[in-house]
């Protein structure tokens, strides 16, 4: 890749400046304190000699520096010698990422070879003002239909997808990756056991899957920083096919990771534990990573971000800042799962804030009819399984538990199993008529 002229300047001028070396004063915990450097925050210095480490500048005094490592502090002593890289981090964006594997900074880890054809930006952005970004008025296929027809996300909507854990977030995921109709994903694999990754991308995405895709990864035994920055690294790769006027799904597994990730960063540095030890540099991270997707002046980024709710609770503090922040919610029933019923979506919780606007009156109609049977249904289901309920003392419940076969037939679906958005509205139309009810 040929450098241009000003590039080629900076770094001619960069190496003509005499190098200040600081030194390791201390290494407590996950972080490394640093003494004798002068560096602002988010800046990259260099730890060490014989096996340098990458670390980033996380907090700042008069008396020193805290960094946190992008690897392991294995080696690393009181004294090593710490240099100053000069420059924030830096990630690699454009079409030549389309089908690599990067991790958690952007270097590729797929066995492929450098990276060509790219662009390298500073991993930090703004959110696209608020008044210039465009309304959402388009729906985007996601091939799910339960998902395109009773929670219809719009072109650059943030969606969260809200489940405990082995309820099938990331097999909705993937289904998702492969049925959506966006032009490029971008995924984020953020705390995913190494086990998963290769199986995701062999057998969930598939060789058809990834050739559109891009795909952050960061498994749980990386450090806290690495984790973190692999969340902002995917962020920033479709920031900028979304500035080219591209329209790019951003799907990110899981938002609950990202929220430990800083956590045990900011605990490091020192903050005061709050809500369930969260620091509250944790909720305004989260509020920064997501403002930054969705629509921009031209494009959009519609982001799909996975939430692990501890221990089923979804008021627990993560899922209830996310909550606020998204445009919708899709909640998964551990019931459901447990029934074998996929994607375990439960329609009655679940809500799509845009639906309205991507959706006509007609296809509006139909799904509530349906959302009208089922909540008739579950709130008549203790006196159904009584058998104190009495035919015809409600439509909707008659209709939805004589109709309950082909009700599950269209909420269910396979994961190999993608709908197209008409199909699936169609599908849903038949269903609501042979009900017979308004």
């Amino acid at each position: 890749m040929t450098l241009a002229l000003d590039e080629v300047l900076r770094l001619a001028r960069t190496a003509a400046v005499p190098q200040r070396v600081g030194r390791v004063a201390s290494v407590v915990g996950l972080g490394v304190d640093v003494v004798g450097l002068d560096c602002a925050i988010g800046d990259l210095v260099t730890i060490g000699d014989d096996t340098p480490v990458d670390a980033e500048v996380v907090a700042a005094s008069l008396t020193g520096l805290r960094c946190m490592p992008y690897a392991h502090l294995a080696g690393i002593q009181a004294g090593a010698p710490v240099r100053a890289q000069g420059r924030p981090l830096r990630v690699p964006v454009g079409r030549g990422l389309l089908g690599r594997v990067l991790d958690g900074v952007g270097r590729p880890i797929d066995g492929r070879g450098p990276l060509t054809d790219v662009t390298w930006v500073s991993l930090g952005n703004t959110p696209p003002p608020a008044l210039q970004r465009t309304r959402i008025t388009e729906p985007l296929q996601l091939g799910v239909r339960v998902m395109d027809t009773l929670t219809t996300v719009g072109r650059g909507q943030r969606m969260g997808l809200f489940a405990g854990s082995g309820v099938g977030k990331s097999s909705l995921l993937s289904m998702i990756a492969r049925g959506t109709d966006a032009a490029v994903s971008v995924i984020a694999l953020v705390g995913e056991r190494g086990r998963e990754v290769r199986e995701f991308l062999e057998d969930d995405l598939g060789p058809e899957g990834l050739a559109r895709s891009i795909v952050v990864v960061s498994t749980s035994d990386e450090p806290a920083l690495l984790r973190l920055r692999a969340a902002f690294v995917a962020t920033r790769i479709a920031e900028a096919f979304r500035d080219e006027g591209s329209d790019v799904m951003l799907m990110m597994d899981s938002l609950t990771r990202v929220a430990m990730a800083q956590r045990e960063i900011g605990l490091s540095v020192g903050e005061p534990p709050a809500t369930r030890g969260y620091p509250p540099s944790t909720f305004s991270l989260l509020a920064q990573l997501l403002e930054r997707a969705g629509t921009g002046a031209t494009g959009s980024v519609t982001g799909m971000y996975t939430v692990l709710v501890d221990g089923d609770d979804h008021n627990e503090p993560v899922a209830d800042a996310a909550r606020s922040i998204l445009d919708g919610h899709v909640v998964l029933d551990r019931k459901l799962a447990v029934a074998g019923h996929f994607p375990s979506i439960d329609p009655l919780a679940s809500i799509s804030r845009v639906a309205s606007r991507v959706t006509t009156r007609e296809q509006a109609g139909t799904a509530s009819v349906l959302r009208r049977a089922l909540a008739a249904r579950k709130a008549a289901q203790d006196l159904i399984d009584v058998g104190a309920y009495h035919r015809g003392s409600n439509p909707l419940v008659d209709a939805a538990v004589d109709h309950e076969a082909a009700v599950n037939a269209f909420l269910q679906q396979r994961m190999d199993e993608q709908t197209p958005f008409g199909e699936a509205w169609n599908r849903l139309a038949h269903l609501t008529a042979s009900m017979g009810v308004i």
